[in-house]
């Protein structure tokens, strides 16, 4: 059996449902592939008093009768029809819950609740119905719902004006893993990784578990990425298409967006979101940056000294990037394409930039091992025509950590170059900010910074390993 690997802040609040004093209203939401299901189906084993799980593209009459077979069988009465709609289906439903017998809350599961809400079906008014009239009424339900498809979950429920606005009693949005999750399902798996390997798994594939789980290990991550990615018939070739596909309604939107922001490493405003995307200012935009944003593909921020109307937005999905700057761009037939990529100025291109993106998410564990937790602090980022710096930290004690980020398979050295580069960088932030804080350039690399006569201009030498502290 595969273990459940971190999720303990989700664990608990599910687990505290049962003692809750009313009925509960779960929705939980996330990108495909992060362990949805998983979770609910493990922490709560066999304990549903009733469980479906919607069919892709079948009609509303199909996904009627699956309701019906389930209740079939968990009734033990096979002699009624099928409902003729949801809101007989939910009448059904109403009628078993009320029979069974025991003192401890009735958990009701229905999985990937998008596809139940077939055209013309009325499947949400019959849901609405059902939680409003009734489930809500009583103190011993527990009505968990789920779906990958972010769009109608945001619309629908978690953003929804109508019939449910508001009902929704607690809601988890699953987040990919972080990297000591990572590293512990791997050990779970019997891998033997080091953490340069595990953070290079990161890069590619980001911290979903069914990506993680499909690498082998026997191999080593080159071998891995390589198998799993570029061979012919490689299970990543296909998995752009169909995630989109599978989260976003006229998903072809949201990849122009993807698309877009990909070209940028550092982000667009909305204006070249406009022009690179090819799409049109409005409501439509917003929503799909919305829905975006919410599903963890792209992030908001700002620059140091910019107000709310001066937002950029980021592609931070790993994967995303990592098949739109390879994937895409290799040939089927080049079957050796990772392995011989290695160490040229291509991979070392990526590897800086996407070694950034690992970093920024884990800027908790950043802040962790400067230990400023406790201070109040903003990210951000900066540029002008002179300089560009990723990551700031915006101390409430007047320091601002400059953070530059460093992969390589050996201790970082800093030369003369560098170093007056890095001057440079501190000389222009202060004088384009006037800030009067003190400026503590924080390195962030796999294995530390190599002592040298320019080491001393370093505050903060940390290690790959702090990126995997809890």
């Amino acid at each position: 059996m595969i273990q459940l690997t971190g999720r303990q802040k989700e664990i608990k609040l599910l687990k505290s449902l049962l003692k809750s004093g009313k009925s509960e209203f779960v929705a939980v939401y996330g990108r495909r592939r992060v362990g949805k299901t998983f979770l609910v189906r493990r922490v709560f084993a066999d304990q549903f008093a009733f469980h479906i799980t919607g069919m892709a593209n079948a009609t509303t009459k199909m996904q009627l009768g699956q309701f019906h077979a389930e209740m079939a069988q968990r009734s033990g009465s096979e002699d009624s029809q099928p409902p003729g709609d949801w809101f007989n289906a939910f009448r059904q439903l109403i009628a078993y819950l009320e029979k069974i017998e025991k003192k401890e809350k009735k958990i009701i599961f229905f999985d990937e609740l998008p596809w139940l809400d077939t055209r013309a079906s009325k499947f949400i008014s019959g849901l609405e119905h059902f939680w409003n009239s009734w489930a809500s009424a009583r103190d011993d339900i527990i009505l968990i719902v789920c779906g990958s498809a972010a769009s109608w979950m945001i619309n629908n429920l978690i953003n929804n004006r109508g019939g449910l606005y508001n009902r929704i009693t607690q809601r988890i949005k699953l987040e990919p893993f972080n990297l000591a999750e990572t590293e512990q399902f791997l050990k779970n798996k019997n891998a033997t990784f080091n953490r340069y390997q595990i953070i290079l798994f990161y890069m590619v594939f980001g911290g979903i578990p069914f990506y993680l789980e499909q690498i082998k290990p026997y191999l080593s991550a080159v071998q891995n990425i390589n198998e799993l990615c570029f061979e012919k018939n490689a299970p990543f070739r296909k998995e752009y298409t169909n995630l989109y596909a599978s989260l976003f309604y006229k998903s072809e939107r949201h990849v122009a967006v993807v698309e877009a922001l990909a070209t940028k490493n550092k982000g667009l405003d909305r204006e070249g979101i406009i022009k690179l995307s090819k799409l049109s200012d409005g409501g439509g935009l917003s929503r799909i940056l919305e829905e975006l944003e919410e599903s963890s593909f792209i992030r908001r921020y700002r620059s140091f000294g910019k107000n709310k109307k001066n937002n950029l937005f980021q592609l931070v999905d790993l994967y995303s990037l990592f098949y739109l700057n390879f994937i895409k761009k290799s040939s089927p037939d080049d079957e050796s394409f990772w392995v011989n990529i290695m160490d040229t100025p291509l991979f070392l291109s990526w590897s800086g930039y996407a070694f950034e993106m690992v970093c920024l998410h884990h800027v908790r564990q950043i802040k962790k091992a400067l230990g400023i937790n406790g201070i109040q602090s903003s990210i951000y980022s900066w540029q002008n025509r002179n300089a560009q710096i990723d990551l700031l930290i915006d101390r409430k004690d007047q320091v601002v950590n400059l953070c530059e980020m460093k992969f390589s398979t050996q201790p970082f050295a800093i030369n003369k170059k560098y170093a007056q580069n890095i001057g440079n960088k501190i000389a222009s932030f202060k004088e384009a900010t006037n800030t009067k804080k003190a400026i503590f350039l924080t390195m962030v690399t796999t294995y530390g910074i190599l002592q040298n006569n320019y080491s001393g201009m370093v505050q903060n030498d940390l290690t790959m390993d702090v990126l995997f502290a809890d």
